[in-house]
């Protein structure tokens, strides 16, 4: 996703969940994994926005087997450059389930 009224529907029609670190905001349909990141100037510089957003990518890639189709946003929280990696990824499983965004068979 690019478009900023992509961004702006999937804010207003999808539903959110958010964790220490990140938020998520899912819209269930029909088309394979449509998918967003983003971080705002609170994060930080360029630098660690973009950190931020890689470090989400490269979970959500790991993760995109276990997920239903639909389409993500994923917006980093002020405490995602400080917490470890684990965390992160506890943190992004967590946001994950609470979306209810999981196959029903990888549970």
């Amino acid at each position: 996703m690019k478009q900023h009224k992509e961004f702006q529907y999937i804010y207003k029609k999808g539903k959110n969940t958010h964790t220490q670190s990140v938020v998520l905001f899912y819209l269930p349909t029909k088309t394979v994994h449509k998918v967003g990141f983003t971080a705002t100037k609170k994060i930080g510089n360029a630098v660690k926005r973009n950190r931020a957003k890689r470090r989400l990518r490269a979970l959500f890639c790991e993760n995109s087997s276990q997920l239903q189709d639909g389409t993500y946003i994923f917006v980093a929280k002020l405490s995602i450059n400080e917490i470890s990696h684990e965390e992160l990824k506890n943190d992004f499983k967590k946001v994950l389930h609470k979306s209810k965004s999981i196959k029903a068979d990888s549970q």
